[in-house]
């Protein structure tokens, strides 16, 4: 919150209020406004409220007397009539910042986006050093759905005060958003293609289904045009498998058909550090570092996943002992990979990291540069306005940016890219990347500033229970609500991480918690009938299924497919086909066709029922051939038997 007292009080008693022979009223609004100070001195809002809404009686022509009433009222929590008070400064008098201000926070607060935006826009124009018009609009870009606005303005405000954590959290948020957009976006238009499938294999990598992740690499790599790494990625798939030899001989392959992918040569150096072989490793880390330095930084933590602490830290001391000039660089580069939470060290330009423009050019073209590994150079030559309005050039220079750990250049270029090519597979896949990196370097800021909030521990559960980690979801969640009982997300998250490890009673115990702090959430009662509905508690799921139907669009079909299974399950058949109907699109292993197949044989229609048995075995070969862990088959086939 910002602190009002600051800004409050803005010079009423600086010029003459009543003229001569007035006295009576002049002495009275005196001391309404010596009463009004000294209630806010003490805390009590709404006596200082009350003495201000005397004064203006007296005195309605003065803005700052309007905004001084209008930030009482807001500390009262009286937000209608802030609102109204604020409105009434800003019409005497528009240019005043503070009614700007806290009317497009008010606003933003009573879920007005767009009507808050116009006055944080002119609050930021007033004050540009303050960084809280820019935080305050980011949100509001944010509930009106721009998050290209929102970032921008997000960014603003932590350049404005980089220690302003509650800007870094916003920001971090915006990019995640942007980053479930373009995947909504992709999954619609584009879930065949080898860009979606290679986002597919990544999320699969993340959640350690490895073998899973491995086969849709391979399927990638038999797509004409993949994206770029892909062998060296299904290497890592396999180092994480503990197959050095055959992730070495993708590696190897990778270097043939891409001689410039870093990701190469990381993974042939931890095959080195995992072997014992610490002289090679330096050497092809030495070789990555001369390429790109911001490869590395930007990658660094990649080099020591799955490898033992013993065998990292040895390699560490081994480099450290060999450490000359340019090497010591690359030596906290990967100590900071290896340590998160150390600095990573300043940026020293030598002839393998950064080159202008001209020299760019004088080396090689970008595709030369993108192909030895040299991605700096890379998207150095391509920022110029030589690349406008060429779809090749803008998808290369999207990806050397990214290479070479200038995210927020890649995802900048991906949207250009977009425009040029509304339905660009390589623009989605771009920006997803770009975004994601963007995100955990703004929630890293965050949970730096805040290491021990309950926000920081809310946001780790939510990146454990995405990566399907619910153990150490539930943890981290906990840990929030030990230090703010209360927490409605963190109550969600918890609730949510219990469902999804079959922990039904704990999940509605802690639905009931969450739902005490916020009856009317479409999420947590989601959660709520989603665990009644797992113990079967039919009809206990209806109020709160009924309550669900006001959450995201893309949840919608999810909450409809519950209440056909409430409906079939209590005799209401006819009200259980439509619902199935709505749900469809959220069947993701075949289980919803099958139910309503059955619907429809006890309604006679067998037709319709072999309709939808065909689509279910559809659904089943789709994840077969995604390589997702197949359908416990046996399951379906008993209960298609007792269909027969």
């Amino acid at each position: 919150m910002i602190n009002c007292f600051k800004i409050a009080i803005l010079l009423l008693l600086a010029s003459p209020v009543f003229g001569v022979g007035q006295q009576q009223p002049a002495a009275k609004f005196e001391a309404l406004l010596g009463a009004a100070q000294k209630a806010q001195a003490a805390g009590d809002y709404a006596a200082a409220a009350a003495s201000y809404r005397q004064a203006v009686r007296l005195r309605s022509d003065i803005p700052e007397l309007w905004a001084n009433l209008g930030l009482m009222q807001h500390q009262a929590g009286d937000i209608a009539a802030a609102i109204l008070s604020f409105q009434q400064a800003t019409h005497l008098n528009p240019s005043l910042f503070v009614p700007n201000l806290f009317l497009g926070l008010d606003y933003l607060r009573t879920n007005k986006a767009q009507q808050a935006i116009p006055f944080l826009l002119k609050a930021e124009k007033i004050d540009k050093a303050d960084p809280q018009p820019a935080l305050a609009l980011g949100r509001a870009y944010i509930s009106a759905g721009d998050l290209s606005l929102a970032a921008r303005e997000l960014t603003r405000a932590t350049a404005l005060n980089p220690k302003l954590s509650s800007a870094w959290f916003a920001l971090g948020i915006a990019h995640l958003d942007q980053v479930e957009k373009d995947a909504r976006k992709m999954a619609s238009e584009g879930e065949s293609s080898p860009f979606a499938k290679a986002l597919f294999a990544e999320s699969l990598q993340k959640q350690g289904r490895y073998r899973e992740a491995a086969t849709i690499y391979r399927e990638v790599l038999l797509s004409p045009q993949p994206p770029p790494c892909m062998r060296a990625e299904l290497g890592f798939s396999l180092l994480r498998q503990r197959d050095p030899a055959m992730a070495g001989e993708e590696f190897n392959a990778e270097i043939v058909e891409n001689p410039g992918c870093g990701l190469t040569l990381l993974g042939q150096a931890q095959i080195s550090i995992g072997a014992g072989d610490n002289e090679h490793a330096v050497a092809q880390l030495t070789e990555l570092w001369n390429r790109d330095h911001g490869f590395v930084r930007s990658n660094a933590a990649v080099l020591f996943e799955g490898l033992s602490w013993e065998r990292a830290n040895a390699f560490l001391a081994f480099l450290f002992s060999r450490t000359g000039e340019p090497r010591l660089d690359l030596y906290r580069t990967l100590l900071a990979g290896l340590n998160p939470t150390m600095a990573a060290p300043e940026s020293t330009a030598t002839a393998g990291d950064t080159a202008s423009p001209l020299l760019a050019v004088a080396t090689g073209s970008a595709e030369e540069s993108y192909r030895s590994g040299h991605f700096q150079r890379c998207a150095d030559s391509l920022e110029s306005g030589s690349v406008a309005g060429r779809a090749d050039k803008l998808s290369l220079l999207a990806a050397c940016a990214f290479f070479t750990g200038d995210f927020q250049r890649s995802s900048n270029t991906a949207a250009v890219l977009a425009i040029l090519e509304p339905h660009s597979d390589a623009a989605l896949y771009w920006s997803i990347q770009a975004h994601e990196r963007l995100a955990f370097e703004a929630l890293a800021n965050f949970e730096e500033l805040e290491p021990n909030s309950s926000r920081s521990h809310i946001l780790l559960g939510d990146i454990y229970r995405q990566r399907e980690r619910f153990d150490d979801a539930q943890a981290e969640y906990s840990k929030a609500l030990s230090l703010s009982p209360h927490d409605s997300g963190a109550l969600l998250g918890l609730a949510s991480a219990y469902l999804s490890n079959n922990s039904f009673e704990m999940s509605v115990a802690t639905a009931k918690r969450g739902l005490a702090q916020a009856p009317d959430d479409p999420e947590i009662n989601l959660v709520m009938a989603e665990g009644l509905v797992a113990q079967n508690h039919l009809s206990e799921a209806e109020p709160y299924l009924e309550r669900s139907l006001k959450a995201k669009p893309q949840v919608l079909a999810h909450v409809h497919a519950l209440f056909g299974r409430v409906y079939a399950e209590t005799g209401r058949t006819e009200k259980a086909i439509e619902e199935f109907k709505m749900g469809v699109s959220s069947d993701e292993d075949g289980s919803l066709h099958y139910l309503l197949a059955r619907l429809y044989r006890q309604r006679g229609d067998s037709k319709a029922a072999a309709e939808a048995l065909a689509q279910m075995e559809t659904i089943k070969k789709q994840r077969r051939d995604r390589g997702v862990r197949a359908i416990e088959d046996s399951d379906l086939s008993s209960l298609e038997a007792g269909m027969n």
